[in-house]
């Protein structure tokens, strides 16, 4: 699913009061909700907690095709943990699958903009975007909880890469498509989302490996590519 979103964190702006949170259903078939929204021309601004204007996503105008009102949230959703906490979550459930926290971190970011509260209209919920059946399947009984949700998501994306033998291309594009579509093609299915999805993590992932490079060199260490992403080659 292709959600090409900017997540920015910046000084406090002037806000217009929405009275109830509301979703932003995008062109891409993915729902954003926000508790107000600013139109800045091309922009829209999504601001996603109520009295707070430094906490945003910024849409392209263009790709909203409009607002509804937003379904109310499970009652534990007041007790997520905050933005603040993603990378130590990130962090945590990667090193127990051994999966490069770099990697999860993109996935996060294409699945969810790295927004908790996350729906799509297919029903995946929260930052890795997962719909109930998998949820269940992986033990997640609450999907807004982003530590249930990241646990279970990490797990899902290390069993896809254990089943393709490491190969992170295929991996994402099952976590994306579906593994059938993947069995079925042979490879990355020809759906131009699927292949927009995969190229972006792959990207993103990349760029955080070169933003490392000097890090890494001064450890003794080197970073790995995406092909290196995991530790899960069957193991």
């Amino acid at each position: 699913m292709r959600k090409a979103l900017l997540l920015t964190w910046l000084v406090a702006l002037p806000a217009m009061q929405l009275s109830a949170a509301e979703l932003a259903n995008l062109r891409n078939g993915f729902s954003i909700r926000h508790e107000r929204h600013e139109t800045l021309g091309a922009i829209t601004r999504l601001y996603l907690q109520s009295g707070d204007a430094s906490g945003y996503v910024d849409v392209a105008t263009g790709e909203i095709e409009g607002f509804t009102p937003a379904p109310a949230e499970p009652a534990s959703a007041a007790n997520r943990a905050p933005q603040a906490d993603l990378k130590s979550l990130i962090y945590e459930a990667s090193a127990r699958s051994r999966i490069d926290a770099d990697f999860v971190a993109s996935v996060i970011r294409a699945e969810s903009g790295n927004n908790p509260r996350a729906v799509s209209p297919k029903g995946a919920k929260g930052l890795m975007q997962l719909m109930p059946q998998t949820a269940n399947s992986l033990g997640v009984k609450d999907s807004f909880d982003p530590a249930e949700n990241v646990e279970g998501g990490v797990r899902y994306l290390r069993d896809l890469l254990v089943q393709y033998n490491g190969d992170a291309v295929k991996a994402l594009a099952a976590y994306n498509a579906g593994p059938r579509r993947v069995q079925q093609y042979g490879g990355v299915p020809p759906y131009r989302e699927t292949h927009a999805y995969v190229a972006r993590i792959i990207t993103d992932f990349n760029r955080k490996k070169a933003a490392g490079t000097k890090r890494s060199t001064a450890s003794g260490t080197s970073p790995k590519s995406v092909n290196q992403a995991s530790g899960a080659s069957g193991k």
